[in-house]
């Protein structure tokens, strides 16, 4: 049960919101952030760190979190933002975003190790946040499922790279292919040594 939210809670905090990314590592597809404020004194036992949870269990807690949510929102940074810009800042940008489309105030910002100074509020930003806090759990889950769901849609789009198995992850099935059929321009991230690697490799797809 993750209950360190509850230290937070004071005369002046009466609304927290937990944010948290997905898919920084990945070689394809945006990094994706969700943004949520729960209920005080919430749980539920599939409320907890995303990458304990099995696919079916992620989905299942989804649906609990968007159905008692007091606000929720989801913020994108696409591949060629994450070149332009480079992963750690498009992770915030995509934190930030997520915020703003949450379209809800707050009193304070817990976040999954990633400063915030700009939201206008205050924040702390916690080591493995999402092992610890109620709100960064369910923020990685809205976060984890989205993309997700993105990746399938992209998987029926290039059946070819078996997006569905590996979700852009740095996996050998996923480099054998890159390598084999070379990285997509609107899809795949070039300022990542793997993909700069396939083009040596293969020639480029567009």
């Amino acid at each position: 049960m993750l209950e360190l939210d509850n230290e937070y809670y004071s005369d002046e905090v009466k609304l927290i919101v937990g944010v948290d990314e997905a898919g920084r590592g990945c070689l394809l597809g945006p990094v994706v952030a969700g943004a949520v404020i729960l209920p005080r004194g919430f749980s539920h036992p599939l409320i907890n760190d995303s990458k304990k949870l099995s696919e079916k269990q992620r989905e299942e807690a989804y649906k609990i979190i968007i159905d008692n949510a007091i606000a929720y929102g989801i913020g994108m940074c696409s591949p060629q933002e994450i070149d332009k810009m480079n992963i750690l800042e498009a992770s915030r940008e995509a934190m930030m975003r997520a915020i703003r489309n949450m379209n809800y105030d707050f009193d304070l910002v817990v976040s999954d190790a990633m400063k915030l100074p700009n939201t206008g509020k205050p924040y702390i930003d916690l080591i493995k946040g999402d092992a610890k806090c109620s709100c960064i759990a369910a923020a990685s889950i809205l976060a984890k499922v989205t993309r997700d769901h993105i990746c399938y849609e992209l998987d029926k789009k290039y059946p070819e790279y078996q997006i569905a198995k590996h979700k852009g992850y740095v996996t050998a099935l996923h480099v054998e292919l890159l390598n084999k059929f070379g990285p997509i321009k609107e899809i795949y991230r070039f300022s990542y040594k793997p993909v700069k690697h396939s083009l040596n490799v293969q020639q480029t797809l567009f």
